[in-house]
């Protein structure tokens, strides 16, 4: 038996497929791994993403606006991905096996991304558009990297909380911490991506540029493999996307057939320990979204076709469709972040490019390395809020984090708010009193990025702990993709934004965006997004305030 306690109990196994010894896998001997892994492949992603507006129009000759757009929709298609990668995580070839290929397609991708900065024939040359096949050469280097970053997000999160056994209180406490550290390494990956090879490339050019996160990208990968033999794995547990649509189908049959739902109708669970989803433990049932329990009613009681899912399937078959579908108003109310997230390497950048970034007569800022204003924030914060607050405000709400996920996602998007509306404020400074180049600091865009990166601290681990916690064992890959697809739609949903106002507002040449910012109004495009945040944050206090969890029974 004290042998039988040091063994898992959610079903986890080791490299050999034995069920995970808590002893010799998981938790802090295993986890490092993950954290080094992707503040490695975070240097890489960020080297790529704050130079990808520059290096559109500097080598590729592209306007402002165009390149603005492309980089926004080059960093949605990378955010989308990930419900492909959590996909073929969940159904198929397990989380770990979904990071090493989608891995292995990003680096084809950076090595891509290289020649097109390196070889001559790749890219146009001076004061000439670029050709189809250059272009052709370049979105395909893009496309690989944001199907290989697509791939591996959603995973890696939800592999590193695997390493963690539920069952456990002790590694519960623990797996808090991790998300808290996993955001610290996606930070501290993106200070180095965007200061380190930035200035590279501005200093050598842009080989060297893309070149040294290419390395960085290898290196990911050598890393992961290092902590094989501490890792615990989840077993694929088949499409969760397949089950959903069986619980659909079942109901809206049984439905048409008349079945009537009461309080003492009898409804069909496998009578084993766990449930016949392979790995996940049985849901109990809940009252909310009722008519999905039509799918589970005993309509043969000879138990004939009790194995067809698609005409009967199991209560935790039908809870974990309305555990995914509870999620979704959070997930569409927390979407405003992405939408500010993505100024940062946009607009933000094109501020900087024509403020004074000199620190001495011999250094200046790179503009590309000015989001570090935001990462440096979320790596000063994390280890603070870890440390001090937590604790404060655990023995006060006698929360053990502190703060539930949901409080701590709405604190972010309350701060989100006032970092557009300094955007704003800054900008319409700038450019009424500083229109000259180089006549204001970039450290007034300091609060901007400040605001922003606390934001993120509390929103995005908020996310992190939610989704993971929210998720039925078979869906936790697909539910963090869920969450990570909002900054894909948000990316998409600037690169709108940009192309409505620039159109309604008298196009590139005289309108609130154009190529010249002294002559845009970049401040009236702040001024809608914040005001985009500020209706957002009003329709997630009343969503998070209705929300029920997994598991709990509507009130």
């Amino acid at each position: 038996m004290e042998w039988s306690s040091d063994l898992v109990s959610n079903g986890r196994v080791d490299v050999q497929g034995r069920i995970a010894n808590k002893r010799t896998t998981g938790g802090w001997k295993a986890s490092p791994f993950i954290i080094v892994n992707e503040v490695v492949e975070r240097l890489a992603f960020f080297a790529v993403g704050v130079n990808m507006v520059n290096y559109l129009i500097s080598v590729m000759h592209q306007s402002l606006p165009d390149a603005a757009s492309h980089a926004s929709q080059w960093a949605g298609a990378a955010y989308v991905f990930t419900l492909l990668g959590a996909f073929l995580a969940d159904a198929y070839f397990g989380r770990f096996r979904t990071i090493l290929i989608f891995s292995s397609i990003y680096a084809i991708g950076m090595v891509m991304l290289t020649l097109s900065a390196s070889l001559s024939n790749l890219h146009p040359q001076q004061h000439k558009e670029a050709t189809k096949d250059q272009n052709a050469f370049l979105y395909g280097a893009l496309a690989l990297i944001a199907l290989g970053t697509g791939g591996i997000k959603p995973c890696v999160s939800s592999f590193g909380a695997d390493q963690f056994d539920e069952g456990d209180d002790k590694e519960v406490v623990h797996k808090s911490a991790f998300f808290n550290w996993f955001f610290f390494a996606i930070n501290t990956g993106a200070l180095f991506g965007i200061t380190v090879p930035v200035y590279v490339q501005e200093q050598v050019g842009w080989s060297w540029g893309f070149g040294i996160p290419t390395i960085f990208m290898f290196c990911s990968i050598l890393i992961l493999l290092l902590g094989v033999r501490y890792y615990r794995f989840q077993k694929p547990m088949g499409s969760p996307f397949t089950r959903f649509l069986q619980v659909m189908v079942a109901s809206f049959r049984n439905h048409l057939k008349g079945v009537k739902l009461g309080i003492d109708t009898p409804l069909y669970e496998v009578q084993t320990p766990n449930s016949n989803i392979v790995g996940a433990s049985k849901l109990p049932h809940t009252q909310q979204y009722s008519f999905l329990d039509k799918a589970a009613v005993i309509v043969d009681p000879e138990g004939t076709n009790r194995r067809n899912r698609w005409e009967i399937c199991t209560v935790t078959q039908v809870e974990e469709f309305k555990s995914f579908i509870r999620v979704l108003p959070v997930w569409a109310s927390t979407i405003a972040l992405a939408l500010t997230y993505s100024q940062q390497s946009t607009f933000f950048i094109s501020q900087a490019n024509i403020s004074n970034r000199n620190l001495s007569s011999k250094f200046i800022i790179p503009a590309g390395s000015v989001p570090v204003f935001a990462a440096i924030n979320a790596v000063i914060v994390v280890p603070i809020y870890e440390k001090l607050v937590v604790p404060f405000l655990r023995k006060r709400t006698g929360h053990p984090r502190g703060l539930t996920s949901l409080q701590r996602m709405g604190v972010g998007l309350f701060i989100s708010i006032f970092a557009m509306a300094s955007a704003a404020l800054v900008e319409k400074k700038r450019r009424e009193h500083y229109p000259e180049r180089n006549s204001i600091s970039v450290f007034w865009l300091f609060p901007q990025y400040f605001m922003i990166g606390c934001a993120e601290v509390f929103t995005y681990v908020g996310q992190l702990e939610f989704f993971y916690d929210e998720a039925t064992d078979g869906t936790r890959s697909i539910s963090s993709a869920m969450f990570l697809c909002e900054f894909g739609i948000g990316s998409w949903l600037n690169s709108v934004l940009v192309q409505i106002i620039e159109g309604a507002t008298g196009g590139g040449n005289r309108g609130w965006l154009r190529n010249d910012l002294n002559a845009s109004r970049l401040d009236y495009f702040y001024w809608i997004v914040t005001a985009f945040n500020a209706l957002n944050f009003i329709v997630y206090v009343f969503v998070a305030y209705s929300y029920k969890g997994k598991g709990k029974p509507r009130t």
